[in-house]
């Protein structure tokens, strides 16, 4: 027999794991500054500002904008409390039990079983279903989904999602700026021999370094993914509502229920599950996911 899993274990180790990934990301992004300092002397600052300056910027329209630009992207609407009456109860229900304030609710027209929330802060956050959710789940299955997406504003997820993007995006951008300078700028002491050895190895980690964090953000989404799994438990005390919803969400998965899915690509990161056939590395292994929850 498995060994049983708590919650609050759980919770806490892939926390602590997202944060150390994220540790991993900022290392990387020192040491490519080294490496390229060593190459251009003060020339570095430069193309950190620059880079710094379109993060910032990227940041703080897509961080103060995020509900509303996904939101818009899936074409949602504003849930009415006469119509989705279960919908109301449930989520009024868990921010109840969990001490977070009522979010807004939008349903998006959808025949899959999907949701996800968004917004900067527990204050800002929206929620949103597809009609299949409503119409396909349960009300203990639909608690699990709702407490689950509850579980990413609770963790703040979209902003430690935010910030590993930011740093992601900073490294691709020097990367970028540094392999492209090779070609027109001479800068540097490039005749010494240990300014060759850094300039080879800042070559090297200019192109693997922006695929290296790219994979480790994807792993930082899959550990808060299995942190909001356990979260629900915590709300909830009922993991097989999650655990049936993931179970009706395998069979859409299956070859055998084919169904086109109208969702842009990149807001599939935020919903419950990848709205998409082909696997996703945002997401953890549905069955993975189910086998953690039923050791809970």
């Amino acid at each position: 027999m498995a060994e049983r899993i708590d919650f609050s274990d759980q919770i806490t180790k892939n926390k602590w794991e997202s944060f150390f990934l994220i540790v991993i990301i900022f290392l990387v992004f020192l040491v490519l500054g080294y490496v390229i300092a060593q190459v251009y002397g003060l020339d570095i600052f430069f193309i950190l500002i620059i880079s710094i300056i379109i993060s910032i910027c990227y940041l703080l329209i897509s961080y103060y904008n995020s509900d509303k630009i996904a939101l818009a992207s899936v074409g949602a609407k504003a849930a009415s409390r006469d119509k989705h009456r279960q919908y109301y109860n449930v989520v009024e229900a868990l921010t109840l039990s969990s001490g977070l304030p009522m979010p807004k609710l939008y349903v998006m027209d959808s025949n899959q079983v999907n949701a996800f929330a968004s917004g900067r802060n527990p204050k800002k956050a929206v929620i949103c279903v597809t009609t299949g959710a409503l119409e396909k789940l349960d009300r203990r299955e639909l608690e699990g989904v709702l407490a689950h997406e509850l579980s990413h504003v609770a963790n703040y997820d979209i902003r430690f999602m935010t910030l590993a993007a930011v740093m992601v995006g900073m490294i691709a951008i020097i990367s970028e700026i540094f392999l492209r300078s090779l070609w027109f700028q001479s800068g540097g002491n490039r005749d010494s021999k240990g300014s060759i050895i850094f300039l080879m190895i800042g070559i090297v980690l200019a192109i693997l370094a922006p695929i290296l964090v790219y994979f480790v953000q994807m792993a930082i989404s899959r550990k808060r993914e299995y942190a909001a799994d356990a979260s629900a438990v915590k709300f909830t005390r009922y993991p097989q509502g999650l655990i049936n919803a993931l179970k009706k969400i395998k069979y859409e998965h299956s070859p055998s229920n084919q169904e086109k899915h109208k969702v842009p690509k990149a807001v599939a990161p935020l919903f419950f599950a990848n709205p998409f056939k082909e696997l996703s590395s945002t997401h953890p292994d549905i069955n993975k996911r189910i086998e953690v929850l039923e050791r809970m």
